[in-house]
């Protein structure tokens, strides 16, 4: 054909950092494959008609004009002479899915507001904002000014926009600016730098893959596939779009000339064979004389503790995936290997692509599930309320995954509401769930783990940080339980549950980091499009990955190695359990969450100004409280209780194991004792909660924590975790703390 002779006689511009796998063109047969993966996403609402696409174009139109008739009414109100405040400019720039060309139906803008030197950030936030709720168009209009990117929220004529802003150090702005040169940032305030962060890297992506509409269409499916699996979440330590963009943009890099029913298949073994933690890059990182911070772990002792580094190509570079842990990063490279044994089904015509699109069955995964329940009195107050609860609850994660006895800690992404109307009890509640996997220990008939300390660390960590942010109000509670799989139905519904047939799944146990994969290729798949040897195909893709890596300087034992002790993030060596003689009970200190943990509080303080919360569901819910009541419990004295130990979270939540701490069992036959869990075997609900009074699991002590004023100049940013020193939140805030305690038998 003509485009196979063009290959032939032309050299191909080089992508990437390393050479290709594979050159080899598309066969007949891949178009087919590649059609019928089109015809499988359609029923997903993954692609927009000619008019929805019309309006969008329409809409952001709009909104430059709106923008450049501010900037000029802005202009000649900070008195600049009329011939210069005509043609100061001011521009939209979009960025994220709908800029890379591959967002879904109903799916919002991400759009960058850039403004000449003489417009202020809170001239974008007052008299901007001012401007947008006058129009009619309009709805919907709110402003998040604290968070880590600042941004503008609202509805135009029907399409969600998130409108953020950067400020140039220049007196206009014209149409056609180039965002891509490095010389724009200079002088820049930090957060107009983030601003165009987005636009700047989503452009690069662009430019460094082979064929855009390859890209665009392979994306679309991973992404979708992420979803439908439940591991499409940055906030909950999963990978977020721009992540997943440049794992695609990567993949195509190594197949400059496949097309998307191909790359699809090769992202997959790509990325189940990654040689974790070695980073993603799509090219050289630059140097700049802009001294801006990037992601070096020669420099920063930090960087080091990343599990699955991803690199922003544009400068400053960044690690878009510093929220993964290891029980994320375990949970997905799962997804990645059967992904693979799908897709190699599929293009050998044993199956098709609707199986790669059906959903993970969560809530038949795991034999032991901990509940996670955000509740408040009012329906505003619960969307702020569970939109800090969500973004905490990765700490939560890795709180978990660092207990000896936890091998993974897997949060699924979907909140879900309570099974009654809001009550005066509860209010609005919103549940997470996530599921545990324990693990075995040698020659033990038993072992008792101890979870109250994890999950009260965790619930302190998010009142502190809700009184730091002036949003707890009366009514905000956080409550936890550990819930076995069968006694999942008094919290969900029946079709939520429903079993649907049993999938070859790989077991995530055989290898619960996916560090170091086995280097064979037993299923079949080979990197290059030829029937290489398993041996040929494996050691190709060990290049790639160390290539990426030796690129960028960085050899994994020498960021591991000078590790050690290097700072207060990085976990204790791993010391093998010991043989614990039968019955003997195991203390674990910072561990394990077990039969039911409820926190209440009562009496927040009132009337401090809440930021709106980012995109959260809005949901009404009332959570089964039956077995949390308690009765005349006493309060004790303050200066009695018993002291806390201190507890020092990090911005990036938990760093976490490397596979070589990860065991290789899983929990078969664990069993838990009588008075393992706030339900048992048989009997209803009444009698579940009252068992649950009368065997102490739910017993605790009440403590008054002393009020401590915290001012609004304390505050922190949105970004950031309090520390240890950071008071618990007060105002005579009632905290009853429970213990958790489970008996896993051998």
């Amino acid at each position: 054909s003509h485009s196979t002779s063009r290959l032939q006689n032309q050299p191909q511009r080089h992508y990437g950092i390393t050479s290709p796998i594979s050159l080899a063109p598309p066969k007949d047969i891949d178009c087919i494959h590649t059609q019928k993966l089109v015809e499988a996403m359609k029923p997903f609402g993954v692609f927009e008609d000619e008019d929805e696409l019309n309006h969008r174009l329409v809409v952001l139109g709009k909104l430059n004009n709106l923008v450049k008739e501010w900037i000029l009414e802005l202009g000649e109100s900070k008195n600049l002479p009329p011939s210069a405040a005509a043609n100061v400019g001011g521009k939209i720039f979009t960025f994220g899915s709908y800029r890379l060309g591959v967002h879904t139906k109903g799916a919002d803008i991400d759009a960058v507001c850039v403004a000449p030197r003489h417009v202020e950030r809170s001239d974008f936030f007052q008299s901007f904002f001012a401007k947008l709720k006058h129009q009619e168009e309009i709805k919907n209009l709110r402003a998040v000014e604290d968070a880590y990117v600042p941004v503008v929220k609202f509805e135009f004529d029907g399409i969600e926009i998130d409108l953020v802003f950067a400020r140039l150090s220049m007196q206009t702005v014209s149409d056609n600016l180039d965002l891509g040169d490095d010389s724009r940032l200079r002088s820049l305030d930090i957060r107009c730098i983030r601003s165009l962060n987005g636009c700047r890297v989503t452009d690069e992506i662009l430019h460094l893959v082979p064929n855009k509409e390859n890209f665009r269409l392979t994306l679309r499916a991973i992404k979708l596939w992420a979803k439908r699996r439940g591991i499409y979440s940055n906030m909950l330590g999963f990978l977020g779009g721009v992540s997943w963009a440049m794992l695609v943009a990567r993949t195509c890099q190594l197949y400059p000339n496949a097309l998307a029913s191909t790359l699809v298949n090769k992202f997959f073994l790509v990325f189940s064979k990654w040689e974790w933690p070695n980073p993603v890059l799509l090219k050289q990182p630059e140097e700049s004389n802009l001294n801006l911070p990037v992601w070096d772990p020669r420099v920063n002792p930090s960087d080091r503790y990343h599990v699955m580094p991803i690199i922003t190509p544009a400068y400053p570079q960044q690690n878009s995936t510093y929220n993964v842990s290891t029980s994320t990063r375990a949970v997905m490279i799962e997804e990645f290997k059967h992904g693979l044994v799908v897709t190699n089904e599929i293009l050998q015509g044993k199956s098709d692509w609707p199986k790669l699109f059906e959903p993970l069955n969560f809530f038949q995964k795991y034999k032991h599930y901990i509940v996670l329940t955000a509740s408040a009195f009012t329906e505003d107050h619960h969307l702020e309320w569970i939109g800090l609860v969500e973004s905490k609850i990765r700490v939560l994660v890795g709180n978990l995954e660092r207990n000896e006895f936890i091998t993974i800690a897997h949060v699924k992404p979907q909140s879900f509401p309570g099974n009654q109307e809001p009550s005066k009890q509860s209010g609005y509640v919103s549940m997470w769930f996530l599921g545990i996997v324990f693990r075995k220990v040698e020659n033990a008939e038993s072992v008792n783990i101890d979870l109250t300390y994890v999950i009260q660390s965790f619930t302190d960590t998010v009142y502190r940080q809700a009184n730091n942010l002036n949003v707890l109000k009366e009514g905000m509670k956080i409550e936890a339980a550990h819930v076995k799989r069968k006694h999942l139905h008094y919290f969900l519904p029946a079709e939520t549950l429903q079993k649907r047939k049993k999938q070859s799944m790989p077991d995530i146990s055989q290898n619960a980091s996916g560090l170091q994969c086995k280097r064979t290729s037993s299923d079949g798949s080979c990197l290059d499009g030829s029937r290489d040897t398993d041996s040929r195909t494996t050691s190709l893709l060990n290049k790639i990955t160390k290539l990426d890596t030796s690129t960028a300087e960085i050899e994994r034992n020498a960021v591991y190695g000078r590790a050690n002790g290097a700072n207060n993030r990085e976990k204790a060596p791993h010391v093998a359990v010991p043989s614990v003689p039968k019955g003997l009970s195991v203390p674990v200190i910072d561990s394990k969450m077990e039969a039911a943990v409820a926190i209440r509080t009562s009496g927040p303080p009132i009337g401090c100004a809440i930021p709106g919360p980012n995109a959260v569901s809005q949901l009404r819910a009332h959570f089964v409280q039956g077995q949390h009541e308690l009765n005349g419990t006493p309060i004790m004295d303050f200066k009695n209780a018993a002291p806390k130990r201190p507890y020092s979270p990090t911005s990036n939540g938990s760093h976490s194991p490397t596979s070589e701490e990860y065991t290789k069992k899983t929990v078969d036959g664990e069993k838990l004792t009588g008075r393992d869990s706030a339900f048992k075997d048989g009997g209803n609900l009444e009698d579940v909660r009252r068992r649950s009074m009368e065997n102490g699991v739910l017993g605790g002590k009440s403590m008054l924590i002393p009020i401590i004023n915290t001012t609004r100049s304390q505050r922190l940013s949105s970004k950031e975790l309090p520390d240890s020193s950071s008071p618990v939140p007060t105002n005579s805030i009632r905290i009853i703390k429970r213990s958790i305690k489970l008996t896993l038998n051998g």
